[in-house]
């Protein structure tokens, strides 16, 4: 089979086993969403390789993960928004056998008008939000295409996809991950590899409280009026969880046929 020819086969590990004894590269590892897909990506039995920018808070993970006796974790430093960086953690993990990659690397950006925005600011949520996952899907596929097996989950957001006021940068940037998987799916499906997209809704934690916080001082109200008016718009009434994010990553990794796919995980934040 040369390497432009499709795959004519169900490629991949047998459907009950599409965790377990993988080598799993999970950027943005050391807290949040990062750091709750890592857990339960291990504790289904793969090997994860923790990546980010600052190495203290991903051994803090990397210790968590040696506490569940299954293979032991990997620690590597990268900026995603560098092409130099990703470069060298490619070449630093040459002799691992990365299966997938989870895009998890990202920033919140400013909260303004658009015309409030700084272009120094826009170009910051860009350089990581988009062009991180340009910079690691065009590293790490190569190798994936050769094996004609791999797993690419990006992670976008339903703010990519309904109007989130003073929040342009963010949300056109998850807009971009989406348009990115899509397309980037048609390109590799073919040959063996699997590209989706997670979008998780309101994620309970401190960026939310933080945008709570924000909301509350920008209309002269309290932190709890603004919360509850932002999780009214859910049919579940509440946010999400990292864990409940992190359960649905690793449920994409066990459905072979999902390529292509935009997941919603927003309580019904999002209902279509």
């Amino acid at each position: 089979m040369g390497p432009g020819e499709p795959v004519s086969r169900t490629a991949g590990p047998a459907s009950g086993d599409r965790v377990r004894g993988r080598t799993a590269l999970v950027t943005g590892a050391g807290n949040g969403i990062g750091r709750a897909i890592a857990i339960a990506l291990a504790r289904d039995g793969a090997r994860v390789v923790l990546s980010g920018r600052r190495r203290e808070p991903l051994e803090s993970v990397a210790n968590q993960i040696c506490e569940l006796d299954g293979p032991d974790p990997v620690v590597a430093t990268v900026d995603a928004a560098s092409a130099e960086s990703v470069s060298a953690l490619a070449d630093s993990l040459a002799d691992e056998e990365i299966s997938v990659l989870v895009n998890n690397a990202g920033v919140a950006g400013p909260v303004a008008p658009l015309w409030h925005i700084e272009p120094h600011e826009w170009h910051d949520v860009f350089a990581v939000n988009v062009q991180g996952v340009f910079h690691l899907c065009r590293a790490f596929l190569p190798k994936m295409i050769a094996r004609r097996d791999g797993d690419v989950i990006n992670l976008a957001s339903v703010s990519g996809k309904r109007p989130l006021a003073r929040r342009t940068a963010y949300t056109a940037s998850k807009m971009a991950v989406i348009g990115l998987t899509t397309t980037l799916a048609f390109e590799v499906g073919p040959l063996g590899i699997r590209v989706n997209t997670l979008s998780p809704g309101p994620v309970d934690g401190p960026r939310m409280a933080r945008n709570f916080a924000l909301e509350a001082e920008r209309t002269g109200t309290t932190v709890e009026v603004a919360e509850k008016e932002f999780v009214g718009r859910a049919a579940m009434q509440r946010m999400v969880t990292e864990d409940e994010v992190a359960l649905a990553a690793v449920a994409m990794l066990h459905m072979p046929g999902l390529c292509g796919a935009d997941i919603d995980l927003s309580a019904g934040m999002v209902a279509r």
